[in-house]
């Protein structure tokens, strides 16, 4: 405990952002950090409570989190630096795209505001690469064992990181241009600009992980050509199965997936060269379909675009201000929440279904909507729509952010055979499919989540794939 009480003598500090006027005209990062006396401060009003939900509960990773703040505190951060990359190996991507579990589930949330935890690891990551504390972590000696991985998001990054620290071979396998998945192709600049990851990646170079991009397995490199090359692989594609519209209208070109929008524009911002069509939002009246994250992030590009206005309408009913019943502490609770894109401008709508797509010849006009509850029936919720609240908005863009079904089964599932769960994630046992040599992780096996429960997945399946390596020698 870094200051006997000091949860009762500080109050939390938020981190600031730049003004809204500055920053809708580029994508640069728009947090502004708390200065290193202030971090101090707020590590202060950690309890050091007997049980540390927070790490226990609010965190996939398992941080040290009171033990990273007694650090801080004490001034002792190479320290906090060297035990925050014990549990997490990209804490600079955490602690700008979490959102933060471990701070619903602190102690101090149950009556007061939660310490200031992501920000606080967030810290600590950027200290250690200005330092130099952050260096290449060479393998003692090698194993001569090869491995596949094959996408290169947070949880491939992660698996990759601990295969090649552990003697391995490991090569990742990329179909884009450029190395980081959905960091770098599905999150905007805005949140997470680009060199964060680059600069992690030039770590992992060093540590002789190798990166081969622009290639699709499946159709470049096939299943019969890894089998031969490398002793097993591990899948970690990403859940990239988007849910669909079933509406009628639904063919209109100018109604898109929200993931090929913010692709598109993080590829322009990155200088790539884009051969397919441009979507730009400039002087459109754009409607967002879905109230997560993503739509959030196309809320935030849309307006950077210089859009019309904005529109995000969500099927599920608004949620309420405080803590329900239903999500008691330490879950993560199910309230309102305002992102910095919501701040920026743009109309929010709740209980909104969405019945039909009109406009003329191949673009979109107009889309019709209603006014929806959910009504409990035999334990399930049903959708029930409600007469007389039928509407019309003007959308000159729609754009689908109604998340992810599950892996893409086309390509490298469907050549190799492999079973799928009910979800139609792969199946796995210990990370390990149906085939002793093909491993999965992340958001594969899961579904779409967060990216620190992709990086947890990524570092527990290297953890199985390196045991199964060294049981087969």
């Amino acid at each position: 405990m870094g200051e006997i009480k000091g949860f009762l003598k500080y109050k939390r500090q938020d981190i600031g952002h730049r003004p809204v006027e500055q920053r809708i005209h580029d994508f640069n990062e728009l947090d502004l950090p708390l200065t290193p006396e202030q971090i101090v401060l707020q590590t202060a009003r950690c309890m050091d409570c007997g049980i540390p939900f927070c790490h226990g509960v609010g965190c996939p990773l398992k941080n040290f989190i009171p033990d990273l703040n007694e650090l801080v505190y004490h001034g002792h951060w190479q320290e906090a630096c060297e035990l925050l990359h014990s549990t997490n190996n990209f804490p600079e991507f955490t602690g700008r795209v979490c959102p933060a579990p471990c701070e619903s589930a602190c102690t101090l949330a149950i009556s007061d505001q939660p310490v200031l935890i992501r920000h606080i690891e967030l810290q600590i990551v950027e200290r250690g690469f200005t330092e130099g504390w952050i260096r290449p972590q060479m393998a003692d000696e090698k194993t001569g064992k090869r491995v596949a991985i094959i996408g290169s998001g947070p949880a491939g990054l992660a698996a990759a990181q601990q295969l090649a620290r552990a003697g391995h071979d490991v090569v990742v396998f990329e179909k884009d241009r450029k190395i980081g998945g959905m960091l770098r192709y599905g999150i905007p600049d805005f949140k997470l600009g680009k060199s964060i990851i680059d600069r992690r990646l030039n770590q992992l170079a060093a540590e002789d992980v190798r990166f081969q991009t622009d290639i699709l397995v499946g159709k470049d490199v096939s299943a019969h050509y890894l089998r031969k090359q490398f002793d097993c692989i591990c899948l970690t594609m990403g859940a990239g199965q988007p849910r669909d519209l079933p509406v009628q209208g639904r063919g209109f070109e100018n109604v898109i997936f929200a993931m090929d929008y913010l692709t598109a524009q993080n590829r322009i911002n990155s200088g790539e060269l884009i051969e397919e069509r441009i979507v730009n939002a400039k002087d459109k009246n754009v409607v967002v379909l879905g109230g997560g994250d993503t739509g959030s992030d196309c809320v935030g590009t849309a307006r950077r675009q210089g859009a019309k206005s904005i529109v995000q309408l969500e099927i599920l009913p608004k949620p309420p201000e405080d803590r329900p019943p239903d999500t008691p502490w330490p879950n993560w609770p199910r309230i309102m929440r305002t992102s910095t894109s919501h701040e920026e401008g743009c109309r929010r709508m709740w209980g909104v279904m969405t019945r039909q797509l009109t406009g003329t010849e191949t673009r979109v006009s107009k889309i019709h909507c209603c006014n929806v509850e959910w009504v409990q029936q035999n334990n399930n919720w049903k959708i029930k729509e409600l007469p007389g609240t039928e509407f019309t908005l003007d959308a000159d863009l729609v754009l689908l952010a109604l998340g992810f079904l599950h892996v893409n089964h086309e390509g490298l599932v469907a050549e190799m055979g492999l079973e799928l769960n009910p979800r139609g994630d792969l199946a796995v046992q210990n990370f390990q499919t149906t085939h002793d040599w093909v491993f999965a992780a992340g958001d594969t096996i899961n579904g779409a989540s967060l990216v620190v429960r992709a990086i947890d997945s990524g570092r527990a399946a290297g953890a199985a794939i390196d045991q199964w390596l060294r049981g087969n020698n």
